[in-house]
Order: C-alpha cells, then sequence, then structure tokens
C-alpha cells in the first residue's frame, strides 16, 4: 500500500520548522529551501523569460529576495506558493524593464461559462508523456505570451490550484479559469494534428 500523501497540515509544519531553522541560521538550512524549491523558482521563471541566461540570473535575484524577506513569511500558506509569489514578481519586473507585454488577451471576464473555461478536455500531462509530442507542445507554449504559458504551468505541470495560483499572482480566479481556456485553445489549434494529445 502507497505511503499516505502528506496533509495541507503536515506541508505546513515543515515548512514553518525549515523556515525556523534558515532564520535561526541552522548550517544548511537554507540551501535545504533552495534544492526543494529552485525547480518551481526556475519553472516560473523561465516560463515568463524564455531566456537561460537571465533565467539563472532572476532565480539568483529571487532567492536572494526570499532569503531577506523569510522574516515575513507567517506560515499560513504553503512556503511553494510564498517562493512562487516572489519568482513571479521578479520575473514580471524583469518583463516590465524589457517592455515586453504579459499577456495578449484582456484580463477581464470574458464570457465563458465555469465549464467551458475549466473542463475542455486538454490534459497537458498526458500529453507531456511521449517525448516526441512532448518537445513540440513545449515548442507550442513558447509561441504564447508570457502570462499564459505561466499559468498553464503552474496549473498542469507544477498541480497548484486556481486559489494558490491567483495568490501568487494575483490574479482574479475567472481571470486565470479565461486565460487557461484560451491557451488550451490555442494549443489545440496548434497540435490538433497530433494523435492522442486530447483526451477524448
Amino acid at each position: 500500500m502507497p505511503a499516505a500523501e502528506p496533509t495541507s497540515d503536515d506541508v505546513l509544519r515543515a515548512d514553518r520548522a525549515l523556515v525556523a531553522d534558515v532564520l535561526g541560521g541552522v548550517p544548511g538550512a537554507f540551501e535545504t529551501l533552495v534544492r526543494a524549491h529552485q525547480g518551481l523558482c526556475w519553472h516560473v521563471i523561465d516560463r515568463m523569460v524564455r531566456h537561460p541566461e537571465d533565467t539563472r540570473e532572476l532565480c539568483q535575484e529571487a532567492f536572494l529576495r526570499v532569503h531577506q524577506a523569510l522574516h515575513q513569511y507567517r506560515g499560513e500558506s504553503a512556503l511553494k506558493s510564498w517562493i512562487a509569489q516572489v519568482a513571479w514578481s521578479v520575473a514580471k519586473r524583469h518583463l516590465e524593464r524589457r517592455r515586453i507585454p504579459l499577456a495578449d488577451v484582456p484580463d477581464d471576464g470574458d464570457g465563458l461559462s465555469l465549464a467551458e473555461r475549466v473542463a475542455d478536455g486538454f490534459d497537458l500531462e498526458q500529453a507531456t508523456s511521449d517525448d516526441e509530442i512532448a518537445a513540440r507542445l513545449h515548442a507550442a507554449m513558447d509561441r504564447l505570451p508570457p502570462l499564459q504559458r505561466t499559468l498553464l504551468t503552474l496549473y498542469h505541470l507544477e498541480e497548484l490550484s486556481i486559489g494558490e495560483i491567483s495568490g501568487i499572482t494575483g490574479l482574479a480566479e475567472g481571470t486565470i479559469k479565461s486565460h487557461l481556456f484560451r491557451s488550451r485553445k490555442l494549443l489545440r489549434a496548434l497540435l490538433d494534428p497530433l494523435q492522442g494529445v486530447f483526451a477524448a
């Protein structure tokens, strides 16, 4: 029988303990924090900026900010969400400095029903299970604006909830659902010739 998944309370307790160790100067504690969350930080920033050198520098900047502001973490939400929020903020500021638009669709609702926004039959995890399809999928995602490809990554690959993504990005939940729907629709148009990418 597989081990039970840790509950959100377990995660928060572990997060608080790790933060207390970092703030208390326990040797290796901050390195442990970085190792645990560097993948998420990289995903957020890389999906936003799509430039390896910039991503590397911005990840370093993000963890520097995490270290400087860690005393502000209250332990009310998962540490990964708090760190993703820092990464999002660093990447967003980078795009603003470069005058790169975050999105090419309006930030308000578009009249889509909730069912149309979420239950559209797109399975990004399944789509990435085949190497060739995964390569074409990621190439297609790169053609999306920074906001859309980042939201897709957070929702489908990092498996964060709409609420968590809202906390990270500051966007309304309905806006996030609308962006996800539009993004999946664009991906479907780009990838429709491939068999087995989309659920029936």
